[in-house]
């Protein structure tokens, strides 16, 4: 029987590596889905026939793991079925969360159950206690970047959750955590109030560590919890000598590594400077010298700009996701389509508020993938653009970070905007972008403001097209 479940083993993790190829493009992106869930049912049901649950677990836990199972997996149907695309970060978030919480109460088990027939050796009480404490930091810190992601009223002022020698507390925390982690271990405590201590302060930590980070800089805190809750499930196990978990744990960890690396990179800044410098949160950027004067259009003269176009490029931002208008702007599209124009979508690898938001909100509505580029593959036609329409977007169209040395974002690569012979931007407001920093776009000779709502304008411009014949 246990060359049968390894080899089961052993197919399921072969239907993970497949199904995060196919989710690499678009176009296989759901049956690489697919073909991971069927994985992982794969080997949740194995694992029932696995030694050492055979071995110790009666009928009545194999009855409280089913209905657990049920529960979880009606509860996961039904929210995932609600939930609407604009609002998918914060759902990845909280399931990320749930991930490493499991891989954490996992560790708890074995930590207090007693093992005094068949002690552990050291290496697996060291393991237990490093996935206990990488669980609960990605827990607590994934319910932090859930309640930013749903601007939940106690985690909208980020500024509230900074003060003086923070930085030192939370090493402080950390370090407690881990001095008590190895008293565990080495001891093989099965000390209850230890252990609740223990889980305590990696929480705590977690949630320290989120909480002073702004909503722009998801994306990569998102990322790195997603790899802490890989490795805290690899660690587990190992503990309990589950290959299927060590794998999956292994795969989810290291591209949630990679992941975070690229998005950082992407914002030209290291993963230490996202997670303890609060620069950009803290709104303290140089006071950039902008010349020229902000010019605002009404949506009826946008309008005709756009629907004399023969070439437009479209850059969604976060407050596209706001305001819920990729079904307007896809509509609009399709109508300068039919006047035949050619119309292409650029992304920027960190708009929105995780790796690549705009995208799905982009096929919810139905736009072709043809029809979306990454920036390395548009930067170089927006020269060609005779309107690029900017919606909700700020830093990174910023062309401060290409040619101002002194400005807190330069050398972040940027989506070249300003090079288009006309730019629109569609803004709810006035205010500065994330950085705290003017956006010398919106001052240049070839861009007009837009202001409002990003649906309403963008109803404004169908109807203004529509009117054109």
């Amino acid at each position: 029987m246990g060359y049968l479940i390894e080899t089961v083993y052993f197919l399921t993790a072969i239907l993970f590596i497949l199904g995060l190829k196919r989710m690499s493009h678009p176009t296989t992106a759901r049956s690489g889905i697919v073909w991971a869930g069927y994985g992982m049912v794969l080997a949740t049901l194995v694992s029932f026939a696995h030694p050492q649950i055979t071995a110790h677990v009666s009928v009545a836990n194999y009855v409280l793991m089913l209905i657990a199972i049920a529960i979880g997996g009606v509860i996961a149907w039904a929210g995932a079925k609600r939930v609407p695309m604009t609002a998918m970060p914060q759902m990845i978030a909280i399931y990320n969360g749930m991930g490493g919480g499991a891989a954490a109460a996992i560790a708890a088990v074995e930590l207090l159950k007693d093992h005094s027939a068949h002690p552990l050796t050291l290496d697996i009480l060291l393991m237990a206690v490093a996935g206990a404490l990488i669980g609960a930091v990605a827990f607590s810190g994934s319910v932090v970047a859930f309640g930013k992601l749903q601007e939940l009223k106690f985690f909208k002022d980020d500024a509230k959750f900074r003060f003086a020698g923070q930085q030192k507390i939370n090493a402080a925390i950390f370090g407690a955590a881990v001095v008590l982690g190895l008293i565990i271990a080495l001891n093989h405590s099965t000390s209850g109030l230890l252990i609740t201590l223990f889980f305590l302060l990696g929480l705590a930590f977690g949630a320290m560590m989120a909480l002073p980070i702004g909503g722009a800089d998801m994306p990569v805190v998102i990322s790195l919890f997603n790899a802490f809750t890989g490795l805290a499930v690899a660690l587990e196990g190992y503990v309990l000598g589950n290959s299927a978990m060590i794998i999956a744990g292994i795969i989810v960890g290291s591209s949630g590594t990679l992941l975070t690396l690229m998005m950082a990179k992407a914002m030209n800044r290291s993963v230490s400077n996202v997670l303890f410098s609060n620069w950009a949160a803290l709104g303290s950027g140089e006071a950039q010298a902008v010349t020229g004067s902000l010019k605002p259009m009404e949506p009826p003269d946008a309008a005709i700009q756009m629907a004399y176009a023969a070439k437009v490029i479209i850059v969604p931002g976060y407050g596209m996701a706001v305001a819920q208008a990729q079904h307007k702007i896809w509509e609009m599209c399709k109508l300068l389509i039919e006047r035949g124009a050619t119309v292409k979508f650029a992304i920027h690898p960190v708009a929105g508020r995780m790796p690549g938001h705009m995208n799905v909100l982009l096929a919810e509505a139905g736009v072709p993938y043809d029809l979306i580029f990454d920036m390395e593959e548009i930067n170089e036609e927006f020269p060609t653009a005779d309107v690029a329409l900017v919606i909700g977007a700020n830093d990174v169209v910023n062309p401060a970070a290409r040619n101002d040395k002194s400005s807190p974002i330069y050398g972040m690569p940027i989506l070249n905007v300003d090079h288009a012979k006309n730019v629109q931007v569609i803004k709810r407001g006035k205010g500065v972008g994330f950085a705290g920093i003017e956006n010398a776009l919106f001052f240049a000779d070839n861009t007009r403001m837009v202001y409002g709502d990003a649906q309403k304008v963008a109803a404004g411009l169908i109807q203004g097209i529509k009117d054109l014949g």
